[in-house]
């Protein structure tokens, strides 16, 4: 299929929710705790989850509905299933993602403004836009923000190598015990947690709407051009965390202020201080991005799954799940905002243990009678779903046991929480 930018646009949504903490956090952290350790890891979790974020485009442009009404016709449970899961994580997942831009925000423009005034600013800016500018904004930021993106990262990898004054001559391929939690923490959220994919049947769904020649193999590139980006992208992080930081004896602070000037320092090192302001509004507005499409993404599909449970009881259902999750975010972000690392912690864990439920119902789906028969699997697509589901549910399980008294002290302060 020849390229068309006309073509593209809920395949740059997705690869805008998810680079951003899974990228310029995580893949930075792994690099510079790991040197190229970590690589297998990266490539092997983006292959792992292809199926069941492509199942998403596939299964929207192949049906005309979204992944929700397919898990409807699944069962009432797996709806519920659904709702349940969303909404004992979309608040954590958008505070972190909002923390990191905020940190940004006062690295970059300071302002004498505080982290924590700056939170509840982006939120706001971030609502006006879903109010007024909806999915046809979205569209048009993202193609912006990802090529710049892309361009900037692999410009600053090329001059990092340059400028390389020693080799990595030692690599941790895999961490030890106590290092395991982040392994699965860098792997929960690489490209994305895997409830995007139904996000990303929302966002085609409305592609269709503005372009009716979208079809399913047209999805189905976008969808490649976005993934493609998303690993091209972790790979170039996980460099720069690699030749500037591996061996330094610096580590990534867990306070978002500290580490946002970390991480804009990581670049300037390797450009030349010329760069500080043109990266500082990439990384911001790469992080804007996720905050945006993820403050999009969860009130839209959390409308969709009540209108789908209950009918259309609920008048502007969009905006209530939103204002929802801004104020679930902000009181969120004062209980957590001095611990970044903390909360991206629980985000990504939470992530990743929940991956395979994401998996199974969409791999069921598609390959059901719900789905047209020419837009099913092919042989090696299933093959690939079945180690997909073994490598997702193995490692869940193996964290799970690992991390038995974690998991109890979380569910106590959950319950005192709530």
């Amino acid at each position: 299929m020849a390229f068309n930018l006309k073509k593209i646009g809920p395949g740059l949504l997705f690869a805008g929710a998810a680079i951003g903490v899974s990228h310029l956090v995580q893949s930075t952290r792994a690099g510079a705790d790991f040197g190229f350790g970590l690589i297998w890891a990266l490539l092997l979790v983006n292959i792992f989850k292809y199926p069941f974020f492509q199942f998403g485009p596939r299964y929207a442009m192949a049906t005309g509905e979204t992944l929700l009404d397919g898990y409807r016709k699944l069962g009432k449970g797996v709806l519920i299933t659904y709702f349940i899961l969303t909404f004992a994580t979309m608040f954590t997942i958008q505070t972190a993602v909002t923390i990191v831009t905020a940190g940004l925000a006062k690295s970059i423009f300071g302002f004498s403004i505080s982290t924590e005034i700056w939170t509840v600013i982006i939120l706001g800016i971030c609502f006006v836009i879903l109010s007024i500018g909806k999915y046809s904004f979205l569209d048009k930021l993202m193609k912006f923000i990802i090529i710049t993106l892309t361009i900037s990262t692999i410009v600053a990898v090329f001059f990092a190598f340059n400028n390389l004054e020693k080799s990595i001559t030692t690599t941790q391929i895999f961490p030890n015990a106590m290092e395991f939690g982040f392994l699965i923490a860098f792997m929960g959220w690489m490209p994305a947690p895997l409830d995007i994919s139904v996000w990303h049947s929302l966002w085609a769904i409305e592609k269709k709407k503005e372009d009716t020649t979208f079809s399913v193999k047209s999805s189905l590139f976008d969808f490649n051009v976005g993934y493609f980006a998303t690993i091209i992208l972790g790979l170039g992080f996980l460099t720069l965390g690699a030749l500037i930081m591996f061996n330094s004896g610096e580590n990534f602070s867990g306070n978002a202020k500290d580490f946002s000037n970390q991480l804009i320092s990581m670049y300037t090192s390797s450009l030349g201080n010329w760069s500080y302001v043109i990266i500082g509004i990439a990384a911001f507005t790469t992080m804007f991005s996720t905050t945006l499409t993820t403050l999009d993404a969860s009130p839209r599909a959390m409308a969709k799954t009540t209108q789908l449970l209950v009918g259309n009881l609920i008048k502007q259902s969009y905006l209530l799940w939103l204002l929802i999750l801004m104020l679930g975010t902000i009181l969120i972000f004062f209980f957590f905002q001095s611990d970044m690392a903390l909360l991206i912690t629980i985000a990504t864990v939470l992530s990743f243990i929940t991956a395979p439920l994401y998996a199974i119902a969409n791999y069921v789906l598609i390959s059901s009678k719900h789905t047209p028969k020419e837009w099913r699997p092919s042989k090696r697509i299933h093959v690939l779903s079945w180690l997909g589901l073994l490598f997702l549910v193995g490692f869940s399980l193996w964290y799970i046991v690992l991390n038995i008294d974690m998991f109890t002290q979380f569910y106590d302060w959950l319950t005192q929480l709530l």
